[in-house]
């Protein structure tokens, strides 16, 4: 995006491909589903913070609007080709139905769409922060840094130990973890915003990433810029995970977001300018119970910004 710092660099959009992919794996991770779709056309351009639209119901009894969920990792080559995986919330009637697919089924995917993470253009140290499902892709982001030489900190939340995505996986992937649960039963008793001033101050993170619920990617821009560094956030729809067409047509999961001057509000797109925004911009006085409320000031459509 135009007037970032020059702690991060901007990834141009990937080809979008459609496909019906075979469900390789599944399983239980938690109080999640992961699966391992067969999609060798998603696969080959997709990036951290990208995302997927992905038809749910079945043939013959497919819902009109697609869910759009965020990749939490491809692969574009393998045994099976290339692959993508996903994390499901069962507990979301929105992807329910996509939680419960087992090995050898077929689900309709189109996909990478959106804006991945920007990565930094030099050695910097960052934060990361997730909750939830959308925990999922921070690790394969947090694989991407380590690898460009940057310091990882992560921040995981959840409602409970059950809730802690990757925890495991993120003790060998960064480099330092710390946890936080609302009802106490693993780590910090409380959220992610809790522990984010004091690991900004002692990190000196430059860029900070996010993913999860809006009240998540709401509080880590706000600590972001208190500290004085750049955020990046994954603002997968309008509140929820539900897509009109998944392809920018629609501009069903528009984002209110303040141009580089700060003057001017533009409503963009999860699916195509987003779903990764600069926290510092995107209007989160216009977010009420978990909602988007259009700004009286806003204009319908965001110019593009440096592909």
């Amino acid at each position: 995006m135009p007037g970032d710092s020059a702690a991060t660099q901007v990834i141009r959009r990937s080809r979008v491909a459609q496909e019906s992919s075979e469900v390789i794996a599944a399983r239980t991770v938690g109080a999640f589903r992961h699966l391992t779709l067969v999609a060798p056309g998603v696969a080959e351009s997709a990036g951290p913070g990208q995302l997927v639209a992905v038809a749910v119901g079945g043939p013959g009894a497919e819902l009109p609007l697609r869910r759009l969920v965020l990749l939490h990792r491809a692969t574009p080559s393998g045994a099976y080709g290339g692959t993508v995986e996903l994390v499901i919330d069962p507990a979301d009637p929105t992807t329910a139905w996509l939680a419960a697919r087992r090995p050898h089924d077929q689900i309709d995917v189109v996909g990478p769409l959106g804006r991945r993470f920007p990565l930094p253009s030099e050695a910097l140290p960052c934060v990361v922060v997730g909750e939830g499902a959308g925990g999922g892709a921070l690790l394969w982001l947090a694989e991407v840094l380590r690898t460009r030489g940057c310091r990882v900190d992560l921040v995981l939340g959840g409602e409970s130990a059950r809730r802690l995505l990757g925890f495991v996986d993120a003790r060998r992937l960064c480099d330092g973890v710390t946890v936080t649960t609302l009802d106490g039963s693993a780590g910090v008793h409380g959220e992610p915003a809790d522990v984010l001033p004091t690991l900004l101050e002692r990190s000196r993170a430059a860029v900070v990433y996010a993913a999860g619920p809006l009240s998540l990617l709401r509080a880590t821009a706000a600590a972001a810029e208190r500290a004085g560094a750049v955020s990046m956030v994954a603002v997968n729809g309008p509140g929820g995970s539900v897509a009109g067409c998944g392809t920018g047509l629609c501009a069903g999961c528009v984002v209110p977001v303040r141009d580089e001057g700060g003057g001017v509000t533009h409503l963009v797109r999860s699916c195509t300018e987003g779903p990764v925004l600069r926290g510092d911009r995107v209007r989160w006085d216009a977010l009420v119970d978990g909602r988007w409320r259009i700004p009286s000031d806003a204009r319908s459509a965001a110019p593009h910004q440096g592909e």
